[in-house]
């Protein structure tokens, strides 16, 4: 059976039956021992004003740019009429989520009120050799707050990448991050989702909220639109762990398996409890030949950021969740 990491960045060409993506080799990059990330940022600096971001102030390109206002737009118009749908307990799940700005797109949700990001490797860079130059990234919260990032923490074997959030748009009007004055109005928090303290049972009900790419890569011509939302709240239940998959390897395809609908650009997109949110797993790929979602597990998850010395995560998990392969990248 053909299983492999699908993403949004690959091409028709590779979408086609019968391909396979191989893990590129780790580079020179890994530390020994195990790599702790830098102590968190109690305030993040602010951001210009949207209407001032600029290709010289955010370093993109006129295209990109013009990209990321129009997904902050468009977050900002459906993202109020998202929530409603929502149970009051579950509202965070959506307000914690981000999406890239690149075209490629790709999911990322936040853990911590400081401002600590949780995607896929293969959302920050497909390659471990070219992490250097792709080490920091534009996000959008499902508020429409723009933040830019950077990797502080790389496991291509997990599939994980840890951000911090470097620079956060300035928007006095959101209660979704609040301010301090004696910090000069920088941002001292912002939603996040927490860890589950133990893994979820087969058949457990969750949800999965991502961004689905905006072209259809199934359709007979290049340039047909989705017309999805830039965030899409999909249900589904988790399905357990594939026979014979390491939790703790997720470079070919993911160990976890669950049904909620997703579509390329949803890797990065966390899979939560749909009882009262906590993260379980997040998705990262599918099965081309039975059409099973896949992603991280959350051992996982947990092996990454124990790796990586969370303290917000792992309080309550007690530990002892085991180890990647490969020593985690620390991106300097």
């Amino acid at each position: 059976m053909t299983t492999r990491r699908t993403t949004r960045s690959l091409t028709r060409k590779t979408l086609g039956p019968g391909t396979s993506a191989s893990a590129p080799e780790i580079p020179d990059l890994r530390r020994a021992p195990a790599v702790n990330a830098p102590p968190l940022q109690s305030s993040i600096p602010r951001l210009s004003h949207p209407s001032t971001l600029s290709t010289k102030s955010t370093g993109l390109s006129k295209h990109d740019l013009t990209l990321l206002l129009k997904k902050q737009r468009l977050l900002k118009n459906s993202t109020p009429q998202a929530i409603l749908t929502l149970e009051p307990n579950l509202k965070h799940t959506l307000l914690s989520t981000l999406v890239f700005a690149q075209s490629e797109a790709g999911t990322a949700f936040c853990i911590s009120p400081t401002g600590l990001l949780l995607t896929c490797s293969h959302c920050v860079s497909e390659d471990p050799s070219e992490l250097e130059q792709n080490s920091t990234k534009w996000l959008i919260f499902a508020s429409g707050r723009v933040v830019q990032a950077k990797c502080i923490a790389y496991d291509h074997t997990r599939d994980l990448a840890l951000l911090q959030i470097i620079a956060a748009e300035q928007d006095p009007t959101s209660t979704l991050a609040t301010t301090n004055p004696a910090n000069n109005g920088e941002y001292t928090s912002f939603p996040f989702l927490e860890i589950s303290p133990t893994s979820p049972k087969k058949n457990a009900q969750m949800i999965c909220i991502g961004h689905p790419g905006d072209e259809d890569l199934e359709a007979p011509k290049p340039g047909l639109k989705t017309n999805y939302d830039v965030l899409h709240i999909s249900y589904g239940r988790y399905r357990g762990i594939a026979e014979g998959a390491d939790v703790h390897d997720n470079s070919e395809i993911g160990a976890l398996m669950h049904d909620c609908w997703t579509y390329w650009g949803h890797s990065g997109a966390p899979l939560c409890m749909r009882k009262d949110g906590p993260v379980v797993g997040m998705h990262s790929s599918w099965d081309d030949e039975t059409g099973m979602r896949r992603g991280v597990a959350w051992e996982g998850i947990l092996g990454f950021l124990e790796d990586n010395g969370n303290p917000h995560v792992l309080q309550s998990t007690g530990g002892g969740v085991g180890r990647s392969k490969d020593t985690p990248i620390l991106v300097e």
